[in-house]
Formats: C-alpha cells, sequence, structure tokens
C-alpha cells in the first residue's frame, strides 16, 4: 500500500464537503490517508476513535455519499479514483474482492451501486466488466492505467488508419445495406436524420437512505434538508420514513415531499410521547421513592419511641 495520497480539489472544494462539521472533514482525510490502493478502509471506526471524531462524524460521511458501507463494516472512499491514481507497478489489489464486486463504476469514475447510468462493474478479481455501449453501439472502455483490468485503448496512427480503410467502409456498407433491406428511401431517411433531436433534461440521481434502503433523495435534496432541520433530525426522520416503509409497506412518489409535510412532525410528536412516557414514570418512581424515605423514618421514629418506653420501664421497676 502506497503511503502518499492524494486529493481532487473538485471533492474536497465541493459545498457539500465544506458544509459538514471540520471533525467530519477530518475523519474523512484520515480514513483516505490510510485506505488500501483500491479505497477500501477495514477498521473505520478505530480510526474515528483514534482521531477523537464521533460516530456522528462517520454516519454523516456515508449519509452524504462520501463513504460507501458494507455489511462487513469495511467501508470505501466514493470518489477514490477522482483522488487518485496509481501506477499498475505499484498497485496492490485490495483484499475485499467481494465487496469490490458489487460496485460499478459511474461515467466521472465513481464508485457507485446503482445499475443506472453504469458504465463498469468490478468482478471478483477487481477487472472492470466492459458493459454499457455508446450511442454507435461501441463499448465504452476506460482510459485508467492498467491496473483497473485490461481495458485501456491507445488509439496510434495505423488504428486510425485501420477505421478510414476499413471499420468506416464495413459501416457504411452495412448501413447502405439495412437501407435496402428496409426498401426506406434515401429523401426519407436524410430527413430523419436532419431533425433536430432535443436535448433530455440531465435527470438528477437519487440515493437510497435507511437502514433497509427505501429512503430515495438527491444530495441535492439532503443538503438542503440538512440546512433546514439540521442533522440529527434528518437522520432522524428518514430513520422513521424508512421503518415506516419497511412495515407498512407505504408507498410514495416524492420521499423528499413526504419527509417534509408529515415525517418530521411525526417523528416530533413521537418524541413528545416518549417524553411524556418517561416523565411519568420517572414522577411515579420519584413518588415512590419519597414513600420508602418516609416509611423508614417513621419506622425509625417508632423504633426510638420504643426503647424509650423500654427505658423508662426499666427504670420504674428498678425503683
Amino acid at each position: 500500500m502506497a503511503e502518499r495520497r492524494m486529493f481532487a480539489k473538485t471533492i474536497i472544494d465541493s459545498d457539500a464537503f465544506l458544509d459538514m462539521p471540520q471533525s467530519s472533514q477530518l475523519l474523512y482525510f484520515h480514513l483516505a490517508m490510510r485506505a488500501d490502493d483500491d479505497g477500501f478502509i477495514n477498521n473505520p471506526k478505530s480510526i474515528m476513535r483514534n482521531v477523537k471524531c464521533s460516530e456522528d462524524d462517520l454516519k454523516l460521511l456515508i449519509l452524504k455519499k462520501f463513504l460507501i458501507p458494507f455489511d462487513s463494516g469495511v467501508v470505501v472512499i466514493k470518489h477514490w479514483r477522482i483522488h487518485n491514481y496509481i501506477r499498475g507497478d505499484r498497485y496492490k489489489e485490495t483484499k475485499y474482492k467481494e465487496e469490490k464486486a458489487t460496485l460499478f463504476l459511474d461515467e466521472n469514475n465513481v464508485y457507485t451501486r446503482s445499475k443506472n447510468n453504469h458504465v463498469y462493474q468490478m468482478d471478483t478479481n477487481g477487472r472492470q466488466l466492459v458493459d454499457q455501449m455508446d450511442t454507435n453501439g461501441r463499448p465504452m472502455v476506460d482510459q485508467m492505467d492498467t491496473q483497473y483490468g485490461d481495458t485501456q485503448v491507445r488509439l496510434g496512427k495505423d488504428s486510425i488508419e485501420l477505421g478510414k480503410d476499413s471499420i468506416g467502409k464495413d459501416r457504411l456498407d452495412s448501413n447502405n445495406e439495412s437501407i435496402v433491406n428496409n426498401n426506406t428511401p434515401p429523401s426519407r431517411v436524410e430527413a430523419e436524420d436532419e431533425k433536430p433531436k432535443g436535448k433530455r433534461k440531465p435527470v438528477e440521481e437519487k440515493h437510497r437512505y435507511g437502514e433497509y434502503q427505501h429512503v430515495l433523495l438527491t444530495e441535492k435534496q439532503l443538503n438542503k434538508l440538512f440546512d433546514d432541520y439540521g442533522v440529527n433530525a434528518t437522520e432522524e426522520a428518514i430513520k422513521f420514513l424508512d421503518e415506516y416503509i419497511q412495515m407498512k409497506g407505504y408507498k410514495a412518489k416524492d420521499h423528499n415531499l413526504a419527509l417534509r409535510k408529515w415525517v418530521f412532525n411525526a417523528v416530533e410528536e413521537d418524541s413528545q410521547r416518549q417524553n411524556r412516557k418517561y416523565g411519568y414514570q420517572n414522577r411515579t418512581v420519584d413518588m415512590l421513592q419519597d414513600s420508602y424515605k418516609m416509611y423508614a423514618e417513621w419506622a425509625e421514629e417508632m423504633e426510638g419511641k420504643e426503647n424509650d418506653t423500654k427505658r423508662i420501664h426499666g427504670d420504674c421497676g428498678g425503683n
């Protein structure tokens, strides 16, 4: 494992990162410094305790998607491949191959568990599996070093010329053949090609939150909830909604709206009920303790009176 690590300013200068408490930022740096060459850490809680950070700092890093947790207790730095580029002759693969095999790489070379819009999936040997095509039907291949698999492609002069002479010609022949077979007039095909294609507005990806991974929020929505309600209250609300969906099968089109409309209020009301319940129990305990104390004082007083009576009778008998 390398002794030096790098950090990309695009990540650590982002509002999402800088809005976190300094203790959470500090923990992130310490975890990244101790990660293996694939960004995995097997003892995040030990590191957290050693650097005097809290459990809330670790939860916040997971909640804001700077870390991806696994059931084994291992975590991985989500933006590891943006931060660090390790030469193949120095790279040592992670020991946590099963966890790595569950991850995908998106178009920005970021670890993700979502199958939507991913480019690669990692196999158990740490290689990238090419499983997504571009709009022309070509596999999308990463330009990373061979440490991440045998997927590196270099375009030299020969390959470009080959593309002109062979691949391009084959594609033209194939296209012409398809036009003839479909009996489609060339003028119609050209007209279709000339139609302006409207750009679709990119949909922001939603991430799963909660123990049962039922709550769906975008990163922007989560940060806005942090700003409006605070980190602790937001965590409690997400936990409440996640468990409610698990128990009741509750369905909502917009979990962000559901949180704002009724979940935060429900958590507050539940908290007040618990306080009243425990307050009543505490008052009952106090009353019982007072009763025991009064009984003990009464018993002590009666015992004193009885001793005085015995002493008086003893004195009279002696006379």
